[in-house]
């Protein structure tokens, strides 16, 4: 890859500004550079006029910087071309004296410079910070100076007293002795962002040295249009902006390391500094021997590119180091440098199927359907990938990309050894089970919005794990064994049709969570579903068939549940693998083991079963019993109390399914009789089903006027949170300022407490009807 790239020009050494890490003494690429804000100060320093100038008062000019010690390197002070204060200084091309070592140095106009900062004027050290050094490729005469060698300290271009200094004790001194030459304007306090490595956390300088470098921006563009038309899509969407934002905007790639963390390379050069790219040792002699067969001869030594690379820009020629191998007096000295490791990563989705070669693997595999990975890496990853795929493959290495949430801990901070705030998943699946992880992540994996977790929430679907055991032991116990033939569509009781369309509604929706990457929703479908819908309704419903006289009622329940209980576990299986394959090889057919693993069986593909009466009478008996548990909890109804329930205006069919369900409604909502009635009894709490009013007396079982009072109490109390969280809210610097974990948990605390004043009026309504 790096031949051909090399061999098409879109590989080159060029010697520039670039990130240099003094610990690590290697170079960086702007993607491994973190800016994190420090504390400092921002010096003011007066550079002395070389000469008076006609129309300017004063006989220095005031510039100001962060990093005093980079002084020694300046070449320029530059002011804006417009303002006015510095007319004079510009017309008469003015120079200062730099302080400290006496360099004459030019005033130069160039926009860079600020009028509304400071005093308008900025030194220019080019060789030493970003932002000076494309003012240097504006006014190439000002030159480069370099003072710092491969570990940040001062090297022979500073003057002979800094020599060695570490750059932070240069800093101390530079400042001292301005001080006590009064050349000292200003100190101020600030607040500024300084490149650190990610590696090692090293404070990165900006450095003058020859890289290798990769066209990037060539790259991109069939990178980037492979998103725009569709090839390859992002998932959510919204990264799709990330990613075109950089890719638009993408600097030359620089792809050399000093550090051995990749491959070393293939590039060998000759005597006289002439570099042979090649494949291989053999084939780079052979190209030099071509090469020098048809040149003068070269002069052993003489060279500069066998030695180190990382030279100063006003300073010494690097020192050859040739090895004599190859025959005939010729010797190459192998390019000592490594690539970056996105390199070679950025060629795995063809380089893994044994691409140069047309494997058949490669024929299959390749372009790849999804990527799965986090946004913290669509630069240094998904981004090379596809670059290096579109060129080399002609092909986009994989048609979707899904960036999936960062996993961070309950109160949505980063987890850290330092902080001791990670989760070790080891230790999380030895006490909860490797299938209640799982299930969590998936459940919380919202599109958009990083995990919090929690063991609280992973203890829950370990217990959500346990309530599905436990039913299939029920469902054991009572014989429901898998009918081979058993087709839910010809069920005849109204229990078991409504279950049926209920497996398919949560069947279509778990898919289409899946397919569309929201795992959380197509998990939260499936938990609802089996713990809500199944577990909490049906098999409760289903008891007294179960343990009934009716023989056909009974075996039809059995094979439905059996059924339901089936897809259940494939619906599950994606995310809770272990528990749902033991179950399937638990729960056989009728004499007879099952044909396959729940992972080679097939996916729910349901239709035709959902039957709107069925939908309608169940759904009438789940809301009425839901309600009449709600107005208990609500209104601090003892557990044990029964209570009578008297329906007003009721209709037919409303006093037909309560007659029919009538044993049912009154076990599961704790009732000792239902009733009908034209108008609502004194001191009943009232529920509105439709037409029709579900009224609960409670004027005998609990103390109204101490109820009302302390419903009054909770929602004052509520209301006073609200308060007191909208306060922090509308704080623009506690918004701004305090950690985006911080905000996020009082957002969500405010949400609680606004589910629970709307709990709370609903039952006071219902008092004050009541009375």
């Amino acid at each position: 890859a790096f031949v051909d790239l090399y061999n098409d020009k879109l590989i080159y050494k060029d010697k520039r500004l670039g990130h240099w890490d003094p610990a690590f003494q290697s170079a960086l690429s702007d993607l491994e550079v973190d800016m994190i804000e420090v504390k400092g100060n921002l010096w003011h320093f007066k550079y002395p006029l070389t000469k008076p100038v006609p129309g300017y008062d004063k006989d220095h000019i005031v510039v100001a910087t962060t990093r005093p010690e980079t002084m020694l390197g300046d070449t320029a002070v530059a002011v804006h071309p417009e303002d006015e204060r510095y007319a004079a200084l510009i017309k008469a091309k003015a120079t200062v004296r730099l302080p400290l070592v006496g360099r004459e140095i030019p005033i130069i106009a160039d926009e860079y410079s600020d009028p509304k900062k400071g005093s308008g004027a900025v030194k220019i050290t080019p060789a030493h910070d970003f932002n000076d050094y494309e003012v240097y490729k504006r006014h190439p005469a000002i030159g480069l100076v370099n003072i710092f060698d491969a570990k940040a300290q001062l090297n022979e271009n500073a003057p002979e007293k800094y020599r060695g200094l570490d750059r932070f004790v240069a800093r101390k001194k530079v400042v001292e002795d301005l001080e006590a030459l009064g050349l000292v304007d200003k100190i101020e306090p600030t607040v500024h962002a300084v490149p650190h490595a990610q590696r090692g956390n090293a404070v990165v300088e900006p450095w003058l040295t020859e890289q290798w470098y990769v066209n990037a921006g060539e790259l991109a563009k069939k990178a980037i249009a492979a998103v725009e038309t569709g090839k390859t899509a992002f998932v959510p969407k919204n990264w799709e902006k990330t990613y075109f934002e950089w890719m638009r905007n993408i600097q030359p790639w620089c792809i050399s390391r000093q550090l051995w963390w990749g491959h070393q390379i293939p590039a060998w050069y000759g005597p006289d500094g002439k570099v042979f790219v090649a494949d291989s040792e053999e084939a780079a002699y052979a190209a030099a021997r071509k090469h020098y067969a048809s040149s003068p001869s070269p002069l052993v030594g003489e060279g500069k590119g066998g030695g180190d690379r990382r030279t100063s820009a006003v300073g010494i020629p690097p020192t050859p180091n040739p090895s004599p191998r190859g025959g005939g007096g010729l010797a190459l000295k192998r390019d000592e440098d490594v690539l970056d490791t996105w390199f070679s990563s950025a060629l795995w989705p063809f380089s893994t199927l044994g691409w140069p070669e047309q494997t058949k693997e490669l024929k299959r595999y390749y372009p790849n359907s999804v990527l799965v990975t986090a946004y913290d890496i669509i630069f240094f990853w998904v981004a090379r990938m596809m670059m290096m795929g579109t060129h080399f493959m002609k092909e986009v290495p994989f048609h979707e990309v899904y960036i999936h949430a960062l996993v961070l801990d309950a109160k949505g901070q980063k987890m850290s050894k330092t902080k001791g705030n990670v989760l070790d998943p080891l230790g999380v699946i030895e006490e909860y089970g490797a299938d209640a992880l799982r299930f969590t992540l998936a459940a919380m994996a919202a599109q958009g919005r990083n995990i919090r977790i929690s063991e609280q929430r992973i203890e829950g679907y370990r217990n959500f794990a346990t309530k599905l055991w436990n039913a299939a032991r029920f469902a054991e116990m009572n014989e429901c064994v898998r009918q081979k033939r058993f087709d839910p569509k010809r069920a005849k009781m109204t229990l078991n049709r409504w279950i049926a369309g209920e497996v398919e509604r949560t069947a279509a929706a778990v898919t289409a969570g899946i397919e569309a990457y929201k795992f959380n929703e197509a998990a939260t479908a499936v938990y609802e579903f089996t713990w809500g819908t199944f577990c909490d309704w049906y098999l409760e419903l289903a008891k007294p068939i179960l343990v009934g006289t009716d023989e056909a009622s009974k075996a039809e329940t059995r094979a439905t549940t059996a059924w339901a209980l089936d897809q259940i576990l494939k619906l599950l299986h994606p995310f809770m693998p272990f528990i749902t394959e033991e179950l399937w090889a638990r729960l056989v057919e009728v004499g007879v083991e099952r044909e396959n693993l729940l992972c080679l069986s097939a996916w729910p593909k349901l239709s035709g079963l959902a039957n709107a009466e069925a939908d309608e009478e169940i759904g009438w008996l789940v809301k009425l019993v839901s309600e009449v548990r709600s107005v208990r909890s609500e209104m601090n109804v003892p557990g044990g109390a029964k209570i009578s329930l008297v329906l007003v205006g009721a209709g037919a069919a409303e006093r037909t399914r309560a007659e029919r369900h009538e044993e049912t409604i009154e076990r599961l909502a704790r009732l000792d009789s239902i009733s009908f009635a034209k108008a609502p009894p004194k001191g009943a709490a009232q529920i509105v089903l439709g037409q029709m009013t579900a009224a609960l007396p409670l004027a005998d079982i609990i103390d109204m006027g101490a109820e009302r009072a302390r419903l009054e109490r909770e929602v004052e109390k509520c209301k006073a949170e609200i308060k007191k969280v909208d306060a922090k809210l509308a704080n623009e610097s506690f918004v701004a300022k305090a950690p985006p974990e911080v905000v996020e948990e009082n957002r969500e605390r405010r949400a609680d407490f606004e589910e629970t004043l709307k709990k709370l009026q609903a039952a006071l309504k219902r008092l004050d009807a009541a009375t």
